[in-house]
């Protein structure tokens, strides 16, 4: 049996986990799934945020599977979930934004992909106060790292078959730091004739996705924009429910679920599934088992279809647990 190393975070997470872990299991997956307790709520209880043999477990597998990671306690703005990026060294995080069949959204026939460079831009987190009431904060660009990630994403988007990748900048007004970030994308773009490259200023990308998100493919860009288009993309195909995340370094792919609120907010049992069992639906294929992976997705349309048992976020009253049990029944 393939044992998967699965990084609980806590929260919600301790909803998501068991539903999903049930789901997959009724679609006849036979995963060990070796579960660590990681992040804010691994240290409330005494223990280390990234504990090592979880980090080797990871790099073993290749693969992970990951609920979101509570903030530090006693401190909300350590990010515990950039500090396993940086553990991992996973450099890109790959965000499908598409509409689920039976989830109502703003758009339809939307099918594009966020890739986001993790190591550097303001997310280098490299912030000083010059003077009283006066604080710097450095956004740190590389030509190596813009590089790598550039060609990760073109290799990304050949494999899966898309057509055009854009890269989305500031060069107009940061002319060095986004300018070489351009220049990056230019020069990989030529390894790759047979992808149409093109190039997009943040704010009109925005614009364009809320206009008509459906002409954008691939989205290439930098940590700090990638973290507000993909957000905005979310909102655009429908919400928690369809998106999540695979990092990506060398040799490791952590496939993770982004969006959740808190436990004490939603409630126990109250949390929709779907923000962690879609990216356990890429980890299956990851792992080589589409048939598995596409039975439990039309489960899930056909619940979504039907919408008589949806959880709360979705407009509904179901239970975590019930709406598990629905996409097992619609097996």
């Amino acid at each position: 049996m393939l044992h998967v190393p699965l990084i609980q975070g806590g929260g919600i997470g301790h909803d998501l986990v068991p539903a999903v872990q049930q789901i997959l299991a009724a679609a006849g997956v036979a995963i060990a799934w070796d579960e660590y307790l990681a992040g804010g709520e691994a240290m409330a209880l005494g223990k280390e945020p990234m504990p090592k043999a979880m980090l080797d477990a990871v790099r073993q597998a290749g693969v992970a599977l990951k609920t979101k990671l509570q903030p530090a306690p006693r401190d909300p703005h350590f990010n515990c979930n950039i500090l396993l990026r940086r553990e991992l060294g996973l450099f890109a995080s790959v965000r499908p934004l598409k509409n689920l069949r039976g989830l109502p959204s703003r758009f339809q026939n939307v099918d594009m992909l966020v890739i986001r460079e993790l190591t550097e831009d303001l997310y280098a987190s490299i912030e000083h106060e010059i003077v009283p009431g006066v604080v710097q904060s450095i956004k740190v660009v590389t030509e190596a790292a813009s590089r790598r990630f550039f060609r990760f994403a073109f290799e990304w988007a050949k494999s899966n078959g898309r057509k055009t990748l854009h890269c989305v900048h500031k060069a107009n007004i940061l002319k060095l730091a986004d300018g070489l970030f351009l220049e990056s994308f230019r020069a990989i773009a030529r390894d790759f004739p047979g992808l149409e490259a093109k190039e997009i200023i943040v704010d009109n990308c925005c614009m364009q996705m809320v206009s008509k998100p459906q002409q954008f493919d691939v989205m290439a860009m930098g940590n700090l924009y990638g973290d507000i288009v993909s957000d905005l993309g979310a909102g655009v195909v429908g919400g928690i429910s369809t998106t999540h995340g695979i990092n990506v370094g060398d040799g490791v792919k952590v496939f993770e679920s982004f969006h959740g609120g808190s436990r004490a907010t939603i409630g126990v049992n109250r949390a929709n599934p779907l923000p962690l069992l879609l990216p356990a639906l890429d980890l299956l294929q990851a792992l080589g088992q589409q048939l598995a992976a596409g039975r439990i997705l039309r489960a899930v349309e056909a619940v979504l279809g039907e919408g008589r048992v949806r959880s709360c976020d979705l407009g509904g009253q179901a239970s975590t647990t019930e709406m598990a049990e629905a996409i097992i029944r619609a097996l």
